[in-house]
This record gives structure tokens, C-alpha cells and sequence, in this order.
């Protein structure tokens, strides 16, 4: 490890500790990911990202100290955060295991069951680079509809990701909502629980990370987790399914559940994403 001076520099007015040396981690879509080694031998994360928005890092700190307080699956103490960066402790990969997503699927029960207060947030935020709207309502089938899947749908359209057929399929369903999701009160979710979001570490736990935190229906988290992979996914669905049972019918609203995380992957990136949202949604009509 070498030592970046002025990443060094921020990090110590932030943590208030000497930084002996910085290296790069690879893997971060969005932002600047730096190892810190500190002067008390341990190690943190050190986010950053130019001209991100004002809020961009603390919110995502205050998603990571609220499920934390969950007290179910890990997660990174947030060891500083402003503006310009964010400060975790660090997590050292490990290999993931069968023992691990056993207990992966306890511990995310046990968040989601920690609760919160409405569906949304008391503040909106952030799921990869978009804004994430977070005005709370009173159904699951409201928020979803009118704070998931309508504004990346407009989003995709206006980028010309998503054309007329896809979208009048999509808003078909869309009014068909509250008929087709369970009542159930909201859940602490992280919002944003694919693969890469859920990191295996040395210790032999699965370690929650960068997070759009709000509260929501737990079956949104189990269906992003599954349309994207998770090693091991059967063993933490059978382990969270004895922790907490999912109503009936989880798994047939899981594509339902996939077309919000769908919609941004087609905001993001285009592709096909569109088109994989609305055969999701076509599946309900």
C-alpha cells in the first residue's frame, strides 16, 4: 500500500486518526472505493465520488446505521461520513458458504421483522445514481405503484429505453396492484439487496453494503436477490421461510416484485431491461 495524500488527508479530518497508507479497490460501479490503513493497524473503506450530490453519502450512512440497529444481518459501522465521502469499517472477503447463507437468511428475517414506520422514508434518496422517491403512503400497492415503478418507467421512456407497448403493459399492471400483493405491515428493507450488495466476508458472515434503505414489502429484497443470483439463494430462502414465513404465493409475486428493480437497470444501462420488465409485468394480466 502507498499512501494518497490528499484521499489520506480527508480521511483523517473525517476519523480524527493518522492514515499510514491507501490502496484502490476495484469493484465499485458508482463511486471511488480506497482501503485506508490506520494508525491503530486497522482498516476502513473510504468511498468518494465527484460532484455527487449533497446528500448522496450521508444518506446512504443513515441507511447503513438504520439497518444496523435492526440487529439482524451485518453491517459495516459507518465510521464517518460528509458530502464529499463516506467512511466504513472494513470488510475482508472471504468465500461464501452453505453455513453462512443459513445464517444470511436468519439474520435478513430478523431485519426486515425490526420494521419501520410507514412505507418510504422521511426523505427521499439514492438507488445507484438516480434519486429514489420515498414519499411515504399507506398501502404497499400505492407506494409501489406511484415511488417504484412509475417514475423509472417515465425515466426509461424519456431516455428512449422503453417504448409505448412496453409501458402500457406495464401500467396494466400497475392498476391491477392491490389486488395481486399481500397486506402486510412495512418491512426495514435494503432496498437495493442484489448480489453485489451482499458481501461474504473472512469471518464467515454475509455483510449488508451500500444500501437505498427505506420501508417496504420484505418479499421487494427476496426478489432482487433472486433475479440477480446469490450463491447459495434455496439455503437462505429455506432458512429466512423458518425464521419469518412469506404469505402465500412469494414466489409467483416474485417477477412482480422484479419489475421496479428491472426499470432501473433499464435507466441505467438500456438494453433489454425494458423489455424483461415487461414480460414480468405481461405475467399478471
Amino acid at each position: 500500500m502507498t499512501r494518497q495524500p490528499l484521499i489520506a488527508r480527508r480521511a483523517e479530518e473525517l476519523l480524527g486518526t493518522s492514515v499510514i497508507a491507501t490502496a484502490p479497490v476495484a469493484g465499485g460501479d458508482i463511486a471511488t472505493a480506497t482501503r485506508l490503513r490506520l494508525s491503530d493497524g486497522s482498516s476502513a473503506l473510504m468511498k468518494t465520488l465527484p460532484h455527487a450530490p449533497e446528500d448522496f453519502f450521508t444518506d446512504e450512512a443513515e441507511g447503513l446505521r438504520w439497518l444496523a440497529a435492526a440487529g439482524g444481518a451485518a453491517v459495516p459501522e459507518v465510521l464517518g461520513a460528509d458530502h464529499e465521502c463516506l467512511i466504513v469499517q472494513w470488510i475482508e472477503p472471504g468465500k461464501n458458504s452453505v453455513d453462512a447463507a443459513l445464517a444470511f437468511g436468519r439474520e435478513l428475517a430478523a431485519t426486515h421483522a425490526a420494521g419501520a414506520e410507514r412505507f418510504g422514508a422521511d426523505h427521499d434518496g439514492y438507488i445507484g445514481r438516480l434519486p429514489l422517491p420515498n414519499r411515504t403512503a399507506d398501502t404497499w400497492a400505492e407506494f409501489y405503484a406511484v415511488r417504484r415503478v412509475l417514475p423509472y418507467l417515465k425515466l426509461a421512456r424519456d431516455r428512449g429505453h422503453a417504448d409505448g407497448e412496453q409501458a402500457a403493459t406495464i401500467e396494466a399492471v400497475v392498476a391491477r396492484l392491490p389486488g395481486l400483493v399481500p397486506d402486510e405491515p412495512p418491512a426495514r428493507l435494503h432496498g437495493d439487496l442484489w448480489n453485489g450488495n451482499v458481501l461474504w466476508g473472512v469471518d464467515g458472515r454475509a455483510w449488508l453494503i451500500d444500501p437505498a434503505a427505506y420501508g417496504g414489502h420484505r418479499e421487494v429484497d427476496l426478489a432482487m436477490l433472486s433475479l440477480f443470483g446469490l450463491p447459495h439463494l434455496p439455503r437462505v430462502l429455506d432458512a429466512y421461510q423458518e425464521t419469518t414465513p412469506l404469505a402465500d404465493g412469494w414466489q409467483e409475486r416474485a417477477e412482480l416484485h422484479q419489475i421496479f428493480p428491472l426499470l432501473v437497470h433499464a435507466c441505467h444501462f438500456g438494453g433489454g431491461y425494458a423489455a424483461r420488465a415487461a414480460r414480468a409485468a405481461a405475467a399478471y394480466l
